[in-house]
């Protein structure tokens, strides 16, 4: 299983664009065949070091993660993620 978490901070981090961007990651759900499971999650302490969203994604190979980076509905929702956000951070793990 490869465990794909990125954090998102946003240029302006309003209820209506987090919550827009929000629903745009979690839309991924079912469009992309590889992707076992999501969560999305928004900050509630708004600390200084804080990002406004994260994201955990489940895949169940590296090449499921490959096929959801690659697939259109994603570029399509990644380009609009990075238009609002000015920090973008990622770690992919394997778990057993």
């Amino acid at each position: 299983m490869i465990t794909h978490i990125v954090f998102f901070k946003l240029n302006d981090p309003t209820p209506v664009i987090i919550e827009k961007a929000r629903q745009a990651l979690q839309s991924l759900y079912n469009k992309v065949p590889s992707l076992k499971h999501i969560e999305v999650g928004v900050d509630v302490l708004k600390n200084p070091r804080s990002y406004d969203i994260a994201l955990i994604a489940k895949f169940d190979s590296l090449t499921g993660l490959s096929e959801y980076e690659h697939h259109p509905d994603h570029v399509k929702v990644g380009e609009y993620i990075r238009s609002v956000s000015k920090s973008v951070v990622s770690v992919d793990y394997e778990s057993k």
